[in-house]
């Protein structure tokens, strides 16, 4: 595929997945940042999210399970809202947490446990304000 289409569908699905208002604010108005977005969108969402070896759903869980190992909380909580949207299960998620726990350490999991509990107080008070105003 070449470069301007696997950015183009890696757009597309990042925005599926994160959401207009993230990908638009996400340092997008600064220049510097431009090729770090650039390389974002086209390799990890055009290329590898692109792919059809697992769907979103998985690709979600299994972020997740990394984000927790390598200790990435800002980023864990952004890809919990993502694996919401994937259609995930907070249950789901939280049988992450505990493997992660597991494997990488009881604080590692609390993290993932945590994220997981702010984020979906938010999407629930968000999905609420949603209901209400349609």
């Amino acid at each position: 595929m070449p470069s301007s289409e696997r950015y183009a569908e890696g757009d597309r699905i990042r925005r599926e997945v994160l959401g207009d208002a993230h990908v638009n604010s996400m340092l997008s108005d600064w220049p510097p940042a431009k090729p770090l977005l650039d390389l974002i969108t086209e390799y990890p969402w055009g290329s590898v999210w692109a792919r059809e070896g697992l769907d979103r759903r998985t690709r979600s869980l299994v972020n997740l399970a990394l984000l927790t190992a390598l200790n990435r909380p800002e980023e864990l909580r952004l890809n919990v809202h993502g694996a919401l949207r994937n259609g995930c299960s907070v249950e789901e998620m939280a049988e992450v947490a505990l493997q992660c726990a597991a494997y990488a350490g009881a604080p590692a999991g609390i993290a993932l446990m945590k994220a997981i509990h702010e984020v979906h107080e938010t999407h629930e008070v968000h999905d609420v304000h949603e209901a209400h105003d349609s």
